[in-house]
C-alpha cells in the first residue's frame, strides 16, 4: 500500500495526482474476449487471461487512480483464474494503483471475518485497497469488514443505490412519506462513515451509487458528505459525464470525493477489440482512458 495508512487519504492523493476520477474496471468476460487472448479454437485461455489482466494494469499505470477487478469474472476461469486475480491485484499495487476489489461480499459472523481477511490488507491473499460489500443482510454483517479495514488501513464501498435495472425493486421501497429504503440505509451508515474520516476529509468507508440514478446520488451526497462514492454506470451502461460526476466535488481543477468506473468502454473499446498484438492493445487502452478522462473533465 501507499505510505498513508488511511484509504480515504490515499484516494484523495491519487485523485489529485492523476487529475481524473476515472476507475478502470477489469472484467474478463469470457464471451467478450478478443482473439488476441484466446487459443487456436477461439476459447479464452489462461495465458490470454494473464496477458489481458496484467496488460491492463501496465496500460493504466499513471493514468488512473484505481482499477476495479471483478472477482467473479476471474473465478469463472477456475483455480488458475483466481491465482491470476491475486497476481493482478499485487501487480497493480506495486505499480502505485489503488485496487478496488469488486467482490460484493456480505455474510454473518465468522464468514464475514474470512471474507475480510481474504481481501483487506497487504498480507491478504487478494491484496486490495478497498472492497465492495453488500449490506442487505443487515448492518451487523458490516462489522467484521469495518474492523479489518480499520486495522489494515483499507477501505470499503457499501452497496447503497446500485445502477442495475432491478435495484429499485427493494432499494426504493417507501418506508414512510419521507424515506426510501436506500435513504434509510444511508442515514444508518452516516455515523460509521463520519467516524472513519481522514485528514483529507474523505472517509475510508464509502458507498456505491450508480451514475444511472443521478438524483439519488445527489441526495446521498447530502446525507454522506465525507463518503467516497464508487460510481458505476458511466459509458457502456448509458450514463454521461454530467450524471456520473454529479455527486463529486471539485478542487484545484480536478474532481474529488470518489471514482467513476468504466469497464467495457475501455477494455473492449473498438480499437482494443481490433488489436492483433499486446502492445497495440495496451496503446488502445491508454487512448481510451485518455479519451474518457477528458470527457469526464469536460464537466469541470
Amino acid at each position: 500500500m501507499a505510505a498513508s495508512s488511511h484509504f480515504g487519504d490515499r484516494l484523495a492523493l491519487a485523485l489529485g495526482t492523476t487529475k481524473t476520477p476515472l476507475c478502470m474496471g477489469i472484467d474478463p468476460h469470457k464471451a467478450m474476449m478478443t482473439p488476441l487472448f484466446c487459443d487456436a479454437n477461439g476459447t479464452p485461455s489462461i495465458a490470454g487471461l494473464r496477458n489481458f489482466a496484467l496488460g491492463l494494469v501496465d496500460a493504466a499505470t499513471g493514468l488512473v487512480p484505481a482499477i476495479k477487478p471483478q472477482a467473479a469474472m476471474f473465478e469463472a476461469y477456475g483455480p488458475e483464474g483466481v491465482m491470476i486475480l491475486a497476481e493482478t491485484a499485487q501487480a497493480a499495487q506495486d505499480a502505485g494503483l489503488l485496487v478496488i476489489m469488486d467482490a460484493k461480499r456480505g455474510d454473518i459472523g465468522s464468514t464475514s471475518d474470512a471474507y475480510a481477511s481474504a481481501y483487506l490488507g497487504t498480507d491478504a491473499p487478494f491484496p486490495s485497497d478497498a472492497l465492495t460489500i453488500n449490506p442487505w443482510m443487515g448492518l451487523d454483517t458490516l462489522e467484521p469488514f469495518m474492523t479489518r479495514a480499520t486495522q489494515t488501513g483499507a477501505g470499503l464501498f457499501i452497496l447503497v443505490r446500485t445502477s442495475n435495472k432491478g435495484a429499485a425493486d427493494l432499494q426504493e421501497l417507501a418506508l414512510d412519506n419521507t424515506h426510501l429504503v436506500y435513504e434509510q440505509l444511508a442515514h444508518d451508515l452516516a455515523p460509521l462513515i463520519a467516524k472513519a474520516t481522514g485528514e483529507s476529509g474523505l472517509s475510508s468507508f464509502g458507498i456505491v451509487a450508480g451514475a444511472t440514478v443521478p438524483a439519488q446520488a445527489e441526495s446521498l451526497r447530502a446525507i454522506l458528505p465525507s463518503a467516497p462514492f464508487l460510481i458505476p454506470g458511466f459509458g457502456a451502461q448509458g450514463a454521461g459525464p454530467a450524471h456520473a460526476t454529479i455527486a463529486l466535488g471539485q478542487a484545484d481543477g480536478c474532481f474529488t470525493g470518489g471514482l467513476v468506473n468504466s469497464s467495457r468502454g475501455i477494455i473492449f473499446c473498438d480499437q482494443a477489440k481490433s488489436a492483433t498484438n499486446l502492445q497495440d492493445y495496451k496503446q488502445a487502452i491508454r487512448d481510451a482512458i485518455t479519451e474518457q478522462s477528458a470527457l469526464l473533465n469536460s464537466i469541470l
